[in-house]
Formats: C-alpha cells, structure tokens, sequence
C-alpha cells in the first residue's frame, strides 16, 4: 500500500475510535458526560480545573457522597421528587424508582438529601421534600429509607414541620448528621416571619433530633411550656446552608436575609438569631423591618453578613487534601451572584472572603467536598461540576 492510500486510512480509523472513545465517555444516559474544562480558573491560594460531570438536570438541590464514591443527588423540579445516583467517573446516572411525590409550587419538591455517616453498617439515606395537603397547605417532611434495588424502601417518617401554612417558599430543608443527632433546618415560610420568634412552631428554626426521629432529653426548650422540643435555635428566615467546622465541632449555618443581610451564624443551643426583629436587609423594594435596627439584646449577631445579598445556597467546610491552602475555608454557593463564596476562617472569625467562578453565569446551589478532596456544586443551570487542582 503507497503512503497516499495510508494516510486517509490512519485518520479514518483516528476518528473511528474517537467516535467510540465520546459514546464510552457519555455512556447510557444523554446527560452523563463526562467533559473536561481546558480553562484553568486562578484563586487567591489554589489554581483549579472545572468539569462537568453531569448536565441536562432539573434544578440540582441537594447531594451527598456514598461510601463507594458514588454521589446521590436530588432534583427539585420534578412531580415525582428525584432521587438519582451519578457515578461519577463514568457520568452515568440511576434515578432512583419510589420516591414521594412532592409539591412543587414555588420553592418546593424534592429538596435536601443525607447519607448517614455510618451508612456502610446501616443503609440509611435522609431526605426531606415539600408537602401539600388537600386543604392547599404545605410544609416540611423529612423521612429515612433505604435503597433496595434502586428503588427507596423501608420508609420512616422522622419529622413534619408545624405547623402546615398556605406558602410555597421558604422550606430551608438542609439535614445534617453528628453523633446520633438529625439537624434540620427550616425556613420561616415567608408570609409568616413572626413565627421565627414563637416558639410553639417550626417555623424559621433550627431543629435537633436523634437520628430516629425522637426528641433528646437536653433540647434547650423541652421543658418549656407551650414550645416545641425539637427546637435547637430560633429567629431564622430562609436556612439554606448547615455545616459543622472542623477542629472546633461547631455548627455553623448560612441564610438569606431580605432585600440584603444575608447571614453567616454559628449555631448554639437556645439562642435568638434575631429575624424579623433584627436585621441587616431592608423590605424588597426599600424600606426597614420593624423599628430598622440591626441589634438587640439577648439576640444573636451574624459572625458574617453579606449586603448587598448573594442568595446563599448550600455549604461545607473544606479538610481535604487537594487544595491545601483551603483547608479550613467555608464555601457557600451564591445564586444571586451567581458564584462559589469562600470564607476564609480563624477559629471563629472570618478574616477574607473571596468570589469563585464569577462571569461563569452559574446560580450555584449545593456544595459539598467528595471523599477525594475535591469540592462538587450543582447549578441551577442544570449541572453537577467538580473542582479539581491543576496538578
């Protein structure tokens, strides 16, 4: 055979197998791929790469890591409350058959999920979603199951947030998990945010269970008369972020404020957070809540605010490996800034913040740290996307 007729060949048979190579890559699922950012995104102490490792989603909110490195995710957008598990070094995703049908007007559906930290003796997998009864009211459940089949199976009722209110916004609804202990948080629901400061309701709460869904006998209200024991921390507005600090064990937590005054707490036992009374927003549309003030006695300051507000969405301390220098940092999605914040920590000061992925166009929602140290967050653009270091 003469070099002519070589040559057409080797470049017919390259792209054969590049053609073969793609359909591997993206597998089973149209929305599994596995495609490779060449742009490398530079930080004040690390240089990352961005790929994406799935697409074409329904509005990720919440996601977790299995044992086996596999990532469970949610998707709010969908009547039947999503619950899938995306391999994610093949990309391909197993949506996950019997899960609640959920309420999905406004901020509901299908919301937060939790791997039990000792899931690999006992299979429990935590979820939360919004519910709507006949008479239009909605509100906060949270359930354990486990997965059998690929299907959710052996279904427990752990928490039904109180009491059910004609809203469809404001659920808060991250689950965290820390010796034996369920926190929960939920939103005030928006219309109500007096209820925040009354304790005979969920409302705008900060909730601590054990994990089977019984109240422990040293909840700060147990014993207080008209309020509700699950209670761990009130004066909430809309809690979206719940992560525990490493090294210190404290729990810290991110909401939105209003119209500005978005906040950063560290969560202790009893205390008042302030809503609506204190804040560092102002009413959509301008103007002051209540008498306008941003402090009062025997409720509690932000250890950060943000205003104007980012919208925070999820959020996780990082410990990893990968990115040394971030060790200790907070990251916390931002959807009206449409960024990755991180909060840069000692002890119990934050020091520096810095904006990650600006100019990208990302609302960014969950955020969480994968058991190889690199940090994943899902867009309300449809993806799931991981950071991983140049070298």
């Amino acid at each position: 055979m003469t070099r002519k007729n070589i040559q057409p060949l080797l470049l017919l048979t390259a792209f054969s197998i590049y053609l073969i190579a793609c359909r591997q890559a993206a597998g089973d699922n149209p929305s599994a791929n596995a495609n490779h950012s060449k742009h490398v995104f530079a930080s004040q102490d690390a240089d990352f790469i961005v790929d994406t490792i799935a697409s074409n989603l329904q509005l990720p909110f919440g996601m977790d890591f299995l044992p086996d490195g596999k990532l469970i995710f949610t998707e709010r957008s969908k009547t039947t409350g999503n619950i899938s598990i995306l391999d994610t070094a093949t990309g391909k995703i197993t949506v996950l058959c019997n899960t609640p049908t959920v309420d999905i007007a406004g901020q509901g559906g299908m919301l937060d999920v939790l791997v039990h930290p000792d899931y690999a003796k006992n299979g429990w997998i935590y979820y939360d979603y919004s519910h709507r009864k006949e008479d239009s009211t909605t509100s906060l459940i949270v359930e354990r199951a486990k997965i059998e089949n690929n299907c959710i199976a052996q279904v427990q009722r752990i928490f039904e947030g109180y009491p059910y209110f004609k809203s469809s916004n404001h659920y808060g609804s991250r689950l965290l998990i820390k010796d034996g202990y369920l926190f929960i948080t939920m939103g005030e629901r928006a219309s109500a945010p007096d209820s925040a400061q009354v304790l005979r309701t969920d409302l705008g709460k900060v909730i601590r269970l054990k994990e089977d869904g019984s109240i422990p006998e040293d909840n700060p209200f147990v014993k207080t008369k008209g309020a509700r024991p699950e209670i761990w921390t009130y004066g909430h507005r809309n809690l979206q972020g719940l992560s525990f600090q490493p090294g210190t064990g404290w729990l810290w937590e991110s909401e939105h404020g209003p119209q500005g005054g978005d906040e950063v707490n560290i969560i202790k036992p009893g205390k008042n957070y302030g809503w609506p009374v204190i804040t560092y927003g102002q009413k959509y549309g301008g103007g002051k809540w209540g008498d306008g003030i941003t402090m009062k006695e025997g409720m509690e300051q932000p250890a950060y605010f943000y205003r104007p507000s980012i919208a925070p969405g999820g959020m996780t301390f990082y410990d990893g490996n990968a990115f040394p220098k971030w060790k200790g940092s907070l990251f916390i999605g931002s959807m009206a800034y449409q960024h990755l914040n991180r909060l840069i920590i000692r002890q119990d000061t934050i020091v520096g913040e810095e904006r990650l992925l600006t100019n990208q166009g990302w609302r960014v929602r969950p955020v969480k740290q994968g058991p190889d140290g690199f940090i994943y967050i899902g867009v309300d653009n449809g993806m799931i996307l991981r950071l991983r270091p140049t070298k």
